[in-house]
């Protein structure tokens, strides 16, 4: 038994293990990267806190103040001036002033910087990897800002393997000292501004905490981003608009005598009142746009991915992902149940099972993803019951094979070939054990055949044997019966069984006819040759029997058992008790399915051995079409 069920471990451990190194191949990253923006697109927009607004330096910007990049730093001294003076609680650069420019321009940032006391700058980290080192250049602010010690943090943005933004650094070390991006160091600014802000921030196992908030951390040192939608989910404003005041005219659109002020307009909606303000560049041209799960053609501004992030803490509405360690064994249970599941049922039942795992998972983990923030790796479980299915096909496909192969081999020479090809379809007929069922017997003997083999030589005897049961098998099968088994010289043939007959006695009785007559031509034949002739008894029997593979574990014996078995054998035996013209008897039973197709006479009403009860026994003297002569 154990032999017999191995494959149902031995299989689903195989097709895990293939699974696995499936799963460590970039192709299969890219794959379920792929399948985690999905659960973005389908979930939709979030609904957001309103509290972060952008400044974005697009192409409204450009041809307002018809000027090149960058950009002279006396308009951001004017834009840090313009957003206080509309109540911004915080203003974040995306933009990063590394360079020094003309002093005076410089100057005048930093006085608006220190006017205020919530502006955060940008520095960024450049990691080279074109040669065989890993060459890692810390960039900060001009040193003006690093002087007065103004907060800044790093603007870095790592895509993974596709390109695709999906987390967010949470801090980099470089010489020992940690620096943090601006998201971090906005949030660790956000309710007053420090220069001791690093205190704030605590390394922990999993995890960031600040302000006794914890920032779970994947890979080391990112956090999953959790995208409130598609670019421009947040409100933009044009960098030219804040600006745009009755002291500063935008040069590609205003005059002296035509003037907007769209910064009035600004401020007197108050857009920016109490809110984090983040400045950054959206234009294309200036390749600070990215790939995100929501991006499908339009890519998204940097800045806008450093708002996400920040959202994200706000609302304390962190992405965590599920243990790995855990899938790894979830994934092999459901290896080892589907195999079962699967190879004991129908390929077409396993399909319709497999399909519904599979979208009962994926909803599971969509559901997870929206309600409860958790991320399942959506392809391994998918991916495993297609291969577990794909198994169990291979399986369903060599035991079929082996159970077709071995009809053929055992059946194919002693029955009918459309019988052999109904086993093929339903190969359980011949499943082991038995079952009762009602069938017909035929069983055919040699009268004296011992006396006469002893007259004859070994060779002579086999080959006139071999003749005989040759013409006579291939009548059983003409008639759709099946040769039970040879006993010498005596057949024993069964017909209904494994396949079922409309009338089995019918099929019996034009056997056994048609056998009588091939026998007297054969007579004729002999004594032409010279050769000494025989005669033969048949008898046929209707009833129940136990029908079925009742041989040993090692030997296959599709046979039939019973009372009807027994009394055919004794039927046979009564031809040389009473002179029969056909030497055919069949009993009561067989005459009750044939009467309307045969002539017979009676015989007599006989107690066989075993029996209690008298059998009336009768001469089938011929098939209505088919006379006996």
């Amino acid at each position: 038994m154990f032999k017999k069920n191995i494959h149902y471990l031995i299989i689903p451990i195989i097709l895990f293990i293939f699974a696995q190194i499936i799963f460590q191949t970039h192709f299969w990253h890219f794959l379920e990267y792929k399948a985690y923006d999905t659960l973005f697109r389908i979930r939709g927009v979030k609904q957001t806190t309103e509290q972060i607004v952008i400044i974005a330096i697009d192409d409204d910007s450009f041809s307002s103040l018809d000027m090149r990049w960058p950009f002279p730093r006396e308009l951001y001294a004017r834009m840090i001036n313009n957003l206080n003076r509309a109540g911004a609680k915080q203003i974040v650069f995306d933009i990063s002033f590394t360079e020094t420019s003309y002093l005076d321009d410089d100057e005048a940032l930093i006085k608006a910087a220190e006017e205020f006391e919530n502006v955060i700058f940008a520095g960024k980290m450049v990691h080279d990897h074109r040669t065989r080192y890993d060459i890692t250049q810390l960039i900060k602010p001009i040193p003006p800002i690093r002087e007065r010690n103004f907060n800044w943090g790093l603007v870095n943005i790592s895509p993974d393997i596709d390109g695709f933004i999906r987390r967010y650094t949470l801090f980099e070390e470089y010489g020992h000292l940690f620096y943090y991006p601006i998201g971090i160091v906005s949030l660790a600014n956000l309710y007053q501004y420090d220069y001791y802000w690093k205190s704030k921030i605590h390394l922990e196992a999993g995890f960031i905490n600040l302000h006794d908030c914890k920032i779970p951390k994947i890979y080391g040192n990112r956090a999953l981003i959790q995208y409130y939608g598609p670019p421009k989910t947040f409100q933009h404003f044009s960098f030219s608009s804040v600006i745009d005041d009755s002291d500063y005219l935008l040069p590609g659109i205003e005059t002296e005598d035509f003037q907007i002020n769209e910064f009035y307009y600004l401020l007197d909606r108050e857009v920016f009142k109490d809110k984090i303000v983040l400045i950054g560049a959206t234009v294309d041209e200036l390749h600070d746009v990215f790939q995100t799960p929501f991006t499908s053609q339009r890519l998204m501004p940097g800045v806008e991915i450093h708002a996400n992030f920040i959202e994200m803490v706000l609302q304390n509405d962190f992405l965590e992902t599920f243990s790995p360690f855990y899938m790894f064994f979830i994934v092999l249970l459901v290896a080892l149940l589907c195999y079962f599941i699967f190879t004991n049922m129908k390929p077409v039942i396993s399909l319709f099972f497999s399909l519904l795992f599979i979208f009962a998972y994926l909803f599971l983990a969509f559901s997870y993803f929206t309600n409860s923030n958790l991320v399942l790796a959506l392809l391994p479980i998918p991916f495993i019951i297609i291969v577990t299915y794909l198994g169990s096909l291979v399986y369903h496909y060599i035991k079929a094979s082996r159970e077709r192969k071995f009809i053929k081999k055992t059946f194919m020479h002693f029955m009918a070939p459309e019988l052999v090809n109904e086993l093929l379809k339903n190969p359980k007929m011949l499943k082991y054990g038995g079952a009762q069922q009602e069938i017909t017997v035929l069983f055919s003997d040699i009268r004296d055949f011992t006396n006469y083999s002893e007259k004859h030589s070994p060779q002579d005897t086999v080959t006139i044997l071999q003749e005989y049961l040759t013409e006579m098998v291939e009548i059983i099968i003409k008639n759709r019966g099946i040769v039970d088994k040879f006993v010498g010289d005596e057949i024993m043939a069964l017909y209904g069984t494994p396949v079922k007959l409309e009338n089995s006695a019918l099929a019996a009785c034009k056997s056994a006819v048609q056998m009588r007559l091939r026998m007297n031509e054969l007579c004729k034949k002999w004594e032409k040759e010279g050769k000494d002739i025989f005669e033969i008894g048949i008898g046929i029997n209707t009833g129940p029997a136990v029908v079925g593979n009742l041989g040993s574990q090692q030997i296959f014996d599709y046979t039939a058992i019973g009372d009807t078995i027994n009394l055919c054998a004794r039927l046979e035996n009564l031809n040389k008790e009473y002179e029969t013209q056909t030497k055919i008897i069949i009993s009561e039973y067989t005459l009750q399915h044939v009467e309307k197709f045969v002539d017979v006479r009676f015989i007599d009403e006989v107690k066989v051995k075993g029996k209690d009860i008298a059998v009336k026994i009768y001469e089938l003297v011929n098939i209505k079409v088919t006379p006996i002569t």
